[in-house]
């Protein structure tokens, strides 16, 4: 049977860049692998940061967000009959940070992917430095992705004090409490807090083999409209060095809302010889990053709550003081 893993995280935590080191362990072990990615909008910006990894010993696919939930159900079902017939060892699937988990482990239980897959482990990436006040949509959803999971990953755990690690190790268990699960995570068991740069093969194992917790939780409603806004730029006249001016304006900006996350790519032409070159921007409230990359597609994705389109665009488009 296949090993399917789930790895989940809330939104900028980490998820596309623990996968990719994850990916490429599998890989040293003489894995084949196959990765199913799905995304807010009909644009996966993740899939084009997986790009990378293609090749003879992993393929990636993907399943178009926008859609509602029974379609996503449908596809995802589809999507996984499929590549069952590809013969991975290990297929990794990565969702949206805002996914319902049941919809992973409702969709195992039907035929005939009960018969081709078997669960591996169920990996839930939190921020070291997590938001202290989420909303109560926020705190359900991290709820819902820490219940089941079979290891709980810290990303940027370098960065982070032991305050801030034992502050968001607390939130974590409070957002459990209020979706009634008696769960409890503790430093050291379920919780694995290390570098990434410094992962051991050890460590790795230990996350390829955590398994999952059938733990219950009170389902939410969170009906067929996303909980969270998720907003499309096109083709922004703006520089690496403005854009870098921008993120910041926006995340401190309250009246553009809540964001979460600023994602995509730009067009960048800073040697001035007309070549097409591409740069990657993941920035959250805590960090801004921006790289170089093969390829990229000319958009910039805003995702929070309660978002201003016209605000968010006026400082993309250079308004300095909003």
């Amino acid at each position: 049977m296949i090993k399917i893993d789930l790895i989940t995280g809330f939104l900028g935590s980490g998820k596309t860049t623990f996968l990719k080191k994850y990916a490429a362990w599998l890989m040293s072990r003489g894995q084949s692998i196959g990765i199913l990615e799905n995304d807010l909008g009909a644009v996966n910006v993740d899939m084009m940061l997986l790009k990378e990894l293609e090749g003879e010993n992993c393929e990636l696919e993907m399943i178009s967000g926008g859609c509602g939930r029974e379609t996503h159900r449908r596809r995802f079902r589809t999507k996984l009959i499929a590549m069952g017939m590809s013969g991975y060892d290990r297929v990794l699937v990565e969702p949206s940070g805002i996914y319902d988990i049941d919809e992973f482990f409702d969709t195992l239980h039907e035929e005939p992917l009960d018969q081709w897959y078997e669960i591996g482990s169920v990996i839930a990436v939190v921020d070291a430095k997590l938001e202290p006040d989420l909303s109560d949509t926020a705190d359900y959803i991290l709820a819902s992705e820490a219940a089941d999971a079979g290891c709980i990953l810290i990303s940027r755990s370098q960065e982070a004090s032991d305050r801030e690690l034992q502050e968001t190790i607390a939130h974590l268990n409070r957002a459990l409490e209020k979706a009634q699960c008696s769960r409890r995570l503790r430093l050291g068991e379920e919780i694995l807090c290390r570098d990434w740069e410094k992962l051991t093969d050890e460590e790795f194992e230990r996350i390829a083999s955590c398994g999952f917790v059938p733990a219950d939780y009170v389902k939410r409603d969170m009906g067929e409209k996303p909980p969270f806004d998720s907003l499309f730029f096109m083709k922004l006249p703006v520089t690496e060095h403005g854009l870098r001016q921008a993120v910041s304006r926006i995340f401190q900006d309250p009246d553009c809302g809540r964001v979460f996350r600023l994602k995509g790519f730009l067009k960048n032409d800073a040697a001035g010889d007309g070549k097409e070159r591409w740069s990657e921007l993941n920035a959250t409230p805590h960090e801004t990053v921006i790289r170089p990359i093969g390829e990229g597609q000319e958009i910039l994705i805003a995702i929070g709550e309660g978002l201003n389109r016209e605000r968010i665009e006026k400082h993309l488009q250079g308004g300095e003081n909003g």
